[in-house]
């Protein structure tokens, strides 16, 4: 009888450790945001179409920003960056509304080519401020240049835990000696404390523990983290984290 039954692993079935990032598709992912207007308007109706809250989510960043650029001696508050890149930029709102202001130039990973050609189109491509743009993954982009300040924010939901650790551990090595990376993501609020996966867009939503696991690995410390405040709580919105991060000594 004992042999009808499934094998255990740790103790539980296959199917509970089956882990959320196992389920990642990267052509369903594209295909899901292929399915996106290339518009600031269509990437604010990922955000609920709440115009508030671009506004709130990047002055949280330009304050965060701030405050870890006071604790690393080398890096002058008040100058500007001289290269960042804006890592899963969609049409650059964040570039737009944020890094545009702290970087002289802002190269621009994105693998869906028509966010990339709408941005290219835009204001922001005539301004000269975009640097070089890549149409890849964050899986398959190896940075070929130092940079001063690399954000990625809302994208890295899309990879896989191995393919994370990996990523953040090239961006250590193309940072500059006073350089910053900076992670800002969903967190899950899974009551059982596991990531969480989402079948729309298929991506994962990692646990603030999850995140710490992986900067460890990738060889990165987190010099200051901070949960992003200023949302009604009457939305009741998933907490969104920022990890300010530089190489472990």
């Amino acid at each position: 009888m004992s042999q009808n039954l499934p094998p255990l692993v740790n103790g539980l079935p296959p199917s509970e450790n089956i882990t959320a990032d196992s389920k990642i598709d990267h052509d369903a992912s594209i295909n899901y945001w292929n399915n996106v207007p290339a518009t600031p308007g269509g990437m604010l109706a990922m955000l609920g179409n709440f115009s508030w809250y671009t506004r709130i989510e990047l002055r949280g960043s330009k304050i965060f920003l701030a405050k870890v650029r006071r604790l690393i001696p080398t890096l002058s508050d008040h100058q500007k960056f001289g290269l960042g890149v804006d890592c899963g930029a969609g049409v650059g709102r964040v570039t737009e509304g944020f890094l545009s202001d702290v970087c002289e130039v802002v190269d621009i990973v994105e693998p869906v080519e028509k966010f990339t050609q709408a941005l290219k189109e835009g204001e922001l491509g005539q301004r000269g401020v975009v640097g070089d743009i890549y149409n890849v993954g964050l899986q398959d982009w190896s940075p070929r240049k130092n940079y001063d300040l690399i954000w990625t924010q809302w994208c890295v939901g899309h990879l896989t835990d191995a393919q994370l650790v990996a990523y953040v551990a090239r961006c250590r090595e193309s940072l500059n000696n006073s350089g910053i990376m900076v992670v800002k993501e969903n967190l899950s609020t899974d009551p059982f404390g596991n990531d969480m996966y989402d079948k729309l867009d298929s991506s994962v939503t990692r646990t603030d523990s999850k995140f710490k696991e992986i900067f460890k690995a990738a060889g990165m410390d987190v010099v200051k983290s901070e949960i992003q405040t200023g949302f009604p709580k009457q939305y009741k919105l998933l907490p969104v984290k920022m990890y300010a991060l530089r190489p472990t000594n």
